[in-house]
């Protein structure tokens, strides 16, 4: 794609859809799973690299919201928690108002289902790109067909941000996440931890999906063998994930901390001070990677080509048995990962780790 070809609508292009401002905000209206909204950031750089004139903004849920404080290029995010299988007029409508205060020139909206659209149209945003999908032939002024045909999310996510027509790249720009350093000293001392010499390992239990997560039994032999070596374990995720975290806290004794809760910034942050983090294939799997975290990612019934981030990875464990055919991918069980082939793979990341700064110990 040359940035300089009105014909590719690049960066500089001169061609405009008939109402959009050369530099009209664009909204992003992405997949609300956390690992999808980490996805999306690529989609930010690349429109940030096209339009360097144009806002971009991104429709996000509470949960996901504070990520984007993190996120380079991110102007703000518009919060809005609409129920999954309800249409209530009046929220959209609200919803709509709010967009249409912000006089969005473009909308990207990455889900394929007709509610997903509404808003957008509602609010007159005048360039309304998405896939063809739920017959939302009316809502959507720019349709592009071919979902089908891009394996991965991010081509299908990114396609969006890209003339109509035109290839994707080889390698999309890679997710970001950068945490300042003011907010890790005032993060530690009100949770009451310090950072030592002491390696910290931060285990993510949680996943979405059945046989996704790598069983809490194996994970609280982990945290164990972590912590009789010498490291801090940390246990993040949500609630969901609060009593898994009670029983590998006790697996581990007083070096294992229970950091799981409500607020999403808690992982962000022990992610970001973390020597390494071990993730199911998850959301939080995606923020690891973008914090440029060693992160040892556990893959069981999914694709780690299809479903890992693009960021790399310290390592990738699979079940045994070597590579299998993307078809027979669905047939493996995380639990047929033995927590010494984990805990090997820990110990390689650690002993390639920095000693601590010294403002830090």
């Amino acid at each position: 794609m040359n940035p300089r070809n009105p014909d590719t609508g690049g960066a500089g292009s001169s061609v405009r859809v008939q109402g959009v401002a050369a530099d009209s905000p664009i909204l992003l209206v992405p997949y609300m799973w956390i690992g999808d909204f980490v996805r999306c950031h690529s989609v930010v750089k690349l429109l940030r690299a096209r339009w360097p004139d144009r806002p971009v903004d991104l429709l996000t849920s509470a949960l996901c919201a504070p990520l984007l404080e993190y996120m380079p290029g991110v102007r703000k995010g518009i919060v809005s928690d609409l129920p999954r299988r309800r249409l209530p007029l009046g929220q959209y409508r609200a919803l709509a108002d709010s967009l249409r205060n912000e006089r969005y020139g473009t909308a990207l909206i990455m889900l394929r289902t007709w509610k997903s659209a509404l808003a957008p149209f509602l609010a007159g945003i005048p360039e309304r790109v998405g896939f063809v999908g739920e017959a939302r032939f009316g809502l959507l002024s720019d349709l592009r067909w071919g979902e089908r045909k891009l394996e991965r999310m991010i081509d299908r996510c990114g396609a969006l941000a890209l003339p109509k027509g035109a290839p994707l790249p080889v390698q999309w720009p890679l997710p970001e996440l950068v945490v300042p350093k003011a907010e890790i000293g005032a993060w530690l001392a009100r949770h009451g931890l310090a950072r030592t010499e002491r390696p910290i390992v931060t285990l993510a239990p949680g996943a979405v999906g059945p046989g996704k997560a790598w069983p809490p039994a194996h994970y609280a032999a982990l945290a164990r063998a972590l912590a009789a070596e010498g490291a801090d374990v940390w246990v993040l995720g949500g609630p969901n994930e609060k009593a898994i975290a009670a029983g590998i806290a006790a697996a581990g004794g007083s070096n294992v901390t229970d950091l799981t809760g409500h607020d999403l910034r808690d992982a962000i942050l022990a992610m970001t001070i973390a020597d390494a983090a071990v993730t199911n294939d998850s959301g939080l799997m995606h923020i690891a990677a973008a914090l440029n975290t060693p992160t040892i990612a556990i893959f069981g019934p999914t694709s780690p080509r299809l479903w890992g981030p693009l960021n790399p990875l310290a390592a990738v464990v699979e079940p045994p048995g070597g590579p299998v055919e993307e078809s027979q991918v669905k047939r493996r069980r995380t639990a047929d990962i033995d927590p010494q082939t984990v805990l090997a793979t820990v110990r390689l990341a650690l002993a390639k780790r920095p000693m601590p700064p010294a403002s830090l110990a």
